[in-house]
């Protein structure tokens, strides 16, 4: 009798009888987020393939994609890369590449921003609460714009209920503004903000 596992497997084994060793492979390193070896891309393509590809088959299934996209001008290729492969754009193209992280990474701070990075800045690590608390209003759309600009980051868990999050400056966040260390922030006296409470 047979069962749907039965079945479930006589499909998957006629669909992997059926797919491209080159569209496979090509499907994996384009969904890497960095550079894979040849023997995990050997172990992910057996799942799919019968029969499994050796590493030599790797290397040669690249070369001819590398001729594919050499042959239809593809602004991209796979390279050797840190010990794995990896899509990498052509250099030609670098231009281009880099005027898109520019425009990524160029627009200004707004207001909110910048006032939460100098909360973060002066009183790190400090909770998501805290930086609510001090400035009155909600941070969490701030916060994802600060760590993906990379100017603060996730320091640990605060030892209070629910673990929440603490926040800090990066090494990135004293590049941009041109700090050696966090001692080289303006003192609020500075500013005339020094605490009246002390």
């Amino acid at each position: 009798m047979t069962t749907a596992t039965d079945r479930d497997h006589v499909r998957e084994t006629s669909q992997s009888k059926d797919m491209d060793p080159l569209a496979a492979l090509e499907a994996l390193l384009m969904s890497a987020d960095r550079p894979t070896p040849g023997a995990k891309l050997g172990e992910a393509l057996a799942a799919v393939l019968q029969p499994p590809p050796e590493e030599a088959d790797i290397e040669s299934l690249i070369a001819q994609l590398n001729e594919a996209y050499d042959e239809t001008g593809r602004a991209f290729r796979i390279e050797a890369v840190a010990g794995g492969y990896r899509v990498m754009t052509r250099p030609e193209f670098a231009g281009a590449v880099a005027a898109m992280n520019r425009l990524k990474s160029s627009g200004r701070l707004s207001r909110a921003a910048l006032e939460t990075l100098s909360i973060i800045a002066y009183r790190q690590p400090v909770t998501r609460a805290s930086l609510e608390a001090i400035r009155g209003v909600a941070c969490g759309e701030i916060l994802r714009a600060l760590l993906e600009r990379r100017l603060i980051m996730i320091k640990g868990r605060a030892e209070e209920l629910g673990r929440p999050m603490l926040y800090g400056t990066t090494k990135h966040f004293l590049d941009v503004f041109g700090l050696a260390s966090l001692k080289d922030l303006p003192k609020p006296e500075e500013f005339g903000l020094a605490d009246s409470g002390d």
